[in-house]
């Protein structure tokens, strides 16, 4: 008896083991199965419409069989279901065929995005190593008159394009069969194989500095964007020339430009843009391997122009830039697409053009937060405060996910549009919520930046909104006046002043656009 006891007494601790190791992988099961579907959902929003219908005929060509779940699972997800998914596909719970799946969907989409990237993406380098390859096979073989050629012709092109990494081998081969050639003189190659080394450790060190630059806008908020840029480029030993490629040029100008965009300051940051730019021309031709850089160069450019309401330097290079676009292959043409409306609106919208911008951003096919911002600010401007409401509400993912998919200052600009639109609908409660919602989320981060004055501009709308007749008033015009720090039309960033047009319009009596030009123009 005691025997049976001890026996049962085992079975069931066993028994009690296997059911916590059954519990332990089934909730280890469920968080890599969530992480699979976050990833999957990711990767999916990344993709374009047309992308996402590419994919689904490269999964149709990958399928053997006929009853495949990928399909189906992906149509779940494009319709915007993510609950029970094992129910659905299986028709009861199935969390390891299920987990299976998603695994196979993630690596199918990886395949498909890689594949897609590879066959987007110019030739030139594949090439280039096919020929260094044949050199080297050619050498192999004795066969060294076509050796050389082949050799050389690798050299020149790689030189055309900048790829350093290349060049190095190439040298590498030619110094190795140097002596077979008594027209390749070896002083010569090793000089031209040292160059080439200095540039691939300057574009070495750059992507130093670019990462650099990067963690310091995170971390050093009250350093300006030329201390920042400069201590990098000390610490890196990092020189602006000629010598610099495509890509390394591209690169400074981006981490420029997002600094500026973090600190409201396109100002500081125009001289070194030109800098770099006048570097750029005189490169010279275009070859298709740096269109995609150089496009995006343009479009900084343009960018940085509009913010200093430089209007006529900003439709130069909007011109050049859709120039580019439309030379290049049509994969460049639909990845600058957006950014090219975005710019041609902002234009027309600031240079007194307001219908024309909007006619703009309503031919835009496709979705893009962007312009789904900018219509509204239009809208705004033009006082037609139900249709802009009507666009705001379709606005109705959290600023969470908005902040995750664009970054905060999107967020802040949105929530200072939509406070400005409640008001004017004169929609009480709904003005205090957001108030207090726009306070709770962005008092640390304005202040780690020292935009208080955005805070300041808050508290000067909800008096104003509180008391309209105080507006008029003297005292709170010195108020306003009193309140803010202005650096000059030269220097204040374009959209800082349009958010102060419409308390200005307010406290003159004036209509809000035309304030806002004449704030703009410096009139």
């Amino acid at each position: 008896m005691p025997g049976e006891i001890q026996n049962y007494q085992y079975t069931y601790d066993l028994k009690c083991y296997f059911n916590f190791l059954n519990t332990i992988f089934k909730v280890f099961l469920y968080i890599f199965t969530y992480d699979l579907m976050n990833t999957i959902l990711a990767l999916l929003q990344a993709l374009t419409k047309e992308e996402q219908q590419e994919f689904q005929l490269f999964l149709k060509r990958k399928n053997r069989r006929g009853d495949t779940k990928n399909l189906f699972l992906l149509k779940l997800l494009e319709s915007g279901k993510t609950e029970n998914l094992d129910i659905a596909l299986y028709g009861k719970s199935a969390k390891n065929a299920y987990h299976a799946l998603c695994k196979r969907l993630q690596d199918s989409l990886i395949d498909f995005i890689a594949s897609k990237g590879l066959a987007q993406e110019s030739s030139e380098e594949l090439d280039l190593l096919k020929l260094l390859l044949a050199s080297r096979i050619f050498f192999e073989r004795k066969q060294h008159k076509v050796a050389f050629k082949t050799l050389e012709k690798a050299e020149k092109n790689a030189q055309l394009i900048d790829v350093h990494p290349i060049l190095n081998e190439i040298y590498h081969t030619k110094i190795q069969y140097a002596h077979l050639n008594p027209r390749w003189h070896l002083t010569e190659i090793v000089k031209a194989a040292d160059e080439n080394m200095h540039r691939l450790q300057q574009e070495s060190h750059l992507n130093m500095a670019y990462a650099s630059i990067k963690l310091q806008l995170k971390q050093e908020k009250h350093k300006t964007i030329d201390a920042i840029i400069s201590e990098a480029f000390s610490n890196f030993h990092i020189e602006i020339n000629e010598t610099m490629t495509y890509k390394s040029l591209f690169q400074l100008m981006e981490v420029t430009a997002t600094a500026a965009k973090l600190q409201s300051d396109y100002h500081t940051i125009a001289p070194f843009m030109t800098t770099i730019y006048d570097i750029i021309r005189k490169k010279g031709a275009i070859a298709d391997k740096h269109r995609y850089y150089h496009i995006s160069i343009l479009n900084l450019m343009a960018l940085s122009n509009f913010r200093n309401k430089q209007f006529d330097q900003c439709q130069r290079f909007i011109q050049e830039m859709e120039t580019e676009m439309e030379k290049g292959r049509r994969a460049f043409y639909n990845r600058f697409v957006e950014k090219l409306c975005v710019l041609k609106a902002l234009r027309l919208n600031y240079t007194g053009k307001a219908k024309e911008a909007l006619e703009v951003l309503q031919l835009f096919k496709g979705t893009s937060l962007d312009i789904a911002l900018i219509h509204l600010m239009c809208l705004f401007q033009q006082e037609q405060f139900q249709e802009a409401y009507t666009k705001l509400q379709l606005l109705n993912h959290t600023d969470d996910w908005y902040e995750k998919k664009t970054g905060w200052q999107w967020v802040l600009k949105k929530g200072l549009i939509e406070i400005l639109l409640l008001i004017e609908l004169d929609k009480l409660d709904l003005v205090l919520l957001k108030v207090q919602r726009f306070k709770r989320r962005f008092t640390k981060p304005l202040k780690r930046l020292g935009e208080e004055r955005v805070l300041t501009f808050m508290e000067l709308i909800l008096q104003y909104y509180e008391q309209p007749t105080l507006g008029h008033s003297d005292h709170f015009k010195t108020v306003v006046e009193r309140s803010f720090t202005w650096i000059g039309r030269e220097k204040e960033d374009v959209f800082v002043m349009s958010f102060y047009a419409w308390l200005k319009s307010k406290m003159e009596g004036k209509n809000l656009y035309q304030t806002t030009l004449e704030l703009v123009r410096g009139t």
